[in-house]
C-alpha cells in the first residue's frame, strides 16, 4: 500500500470559487483530486485541457457573482439597521435608569411607552425609501419589500 500525506492550502474566496468551478468543469470527484492533478500538471509543465466557456455561461456567472455581492451588502445593511434598533431601545432604557437609579420595572415600562412616539418617528424616517413608502393614506411596504415577502 502506498503511503499518503496531507497538504493543506488556504485559498481566498475568489480562488476557491474559481477552483471549484474548474474542478466541476473537468469532472473531478473531489477538490483533493483536482488539487493533486493541477499540482502534478504544473510540475510537468503541461496545461490541463482547456474547455471553451461560452459567453452565455460567463455572463451568467458574472450576474450570479454580482447578485451574491448585492445580497451580501443588503444583509450587512439589514444587520446594521437591526443593531441600531436594538442599541437605540437598550440605550433608552440605560439612560432612564442612569437618570433614575433604583427605577422599578413598571416605571421603566412606562418610560418606554411614553417615549415610543419619538423613537417610532426615527425608525420610520430610517425605513422610508428602503422598505416603506408614505402615501396620502399612510405607510406601505415598498414594492421590492412586498415582492420579497411574498416569495
Amino acid at each position: 500500500m502506498t503511503e499518503t500525506n496531507q497538504v493543506a492550502t488556504y485559498p481566498s474566496d475568489e480562488q476557491m470559487e474559481r477552483w471549484e468551478s474548474r474542478c466541476e468543469e473537468l469532472g473531478f470527484r473531489s477538490r483533493s483530486a483536482f488539487a493533486e492533478a493541477m499540482i502534478e500538471a504544473g510540475l510537468k509543465k503541461f496545461d490541463a485541457p482547456a474547455t471553451a466557456e461560452g459567453d452565455e455561461v460567463r455572463e451568467l456567472r458574472k450576474q450570479r457573482n454580482n447578485l451574491r455581492d448585492e445580497l451580501k451588502r443588503a444583509r450587512e445593511r439589514i444587520q446594521e439597521l437591526e443593531d441600531a434598533l436594538y442599541r437605540d431601545e437598550q440605550q433608552e432604557i440605560l439612560e432612564y435608569i442612569g437618570a433614575n437609579p433604583g427605577a422599578s420595572y413598571e416605571e421603566i415600562v412606562q418610560h418606554v411607552i411614553n417615549t415610543v412616539p419619538g423613537r417610532v418617528t426615527e425608525h420610520l424616517e430610517e425605513l422610508e425609501g428602503l422598505k416603506l413608502r408614505q402615501t396620502g393614506d399612510g405607510y406601505h411596504l415598498a414594492t421590492n419589500s412586498l415582492e420579497e415577502s411574498q416569495q
